[in-house]
């Protein structure tokens, strides 16, 4: 048997924890959905199906860069389906999956506390800071 140093009791113990963190489903899902412009893409796309332009008027502040890499992100999650249509100009439309579909409730719940309690957040995050450390 080999003894270990509390340093390297503490290094298991942090590589453990983060293991455990990384394979929770509620992390996994939390880590997706904060990306910055997910939550707008899928409300864009609640309606129906849009195209690549559309998405891009109505999502101003993104970059063509970040509004891109965010709806391979959601292809690749099965969350969005994208459909190529051969014509000039080529057009690509995106829609929700079912299962991106099924996320909108959580979304909306989501929406709901948030809206219901950023006053009380913003008044904790306040009392905190004006505290004498």
């Amino acid at each position: 048997m080999t003894t270990r140093t509390a340093a390297q009791r503490r290094t298991e113990g942090r590589l453990s924890y983060q293991a455990r963190f990384t394979a929770c489903p509620a992390n996994r899902l939390i880590e997706r959905l904060g990306d910055k412009w997910v939550a707008v893409l899928l409300n864009e796309l609640a309606d129906g199906p849009r195209r690549y332009g559309d998405l891009a008027r109505a999502i101003a502040g993104a970059s063509q860069k970040m509004l891109t890499e965010t709806l391979r992100n959601l292809e690749r999650d099965g969350l969005i389906s994208r459909t190529v249509t051969p014509a000039v100009p080529v057009r690509v439309d995106y829609a929700l999956t079912d299962l991106g579909r099924s996320l909108l409730p959580v979304m909306a719940v989501m929406k709901q506390w948030a809206e219901q309690n950023i006053d009380r957040i913003d008044s904790a995050r306040e009392a905190y800071d004006a505290r004498d450390r």
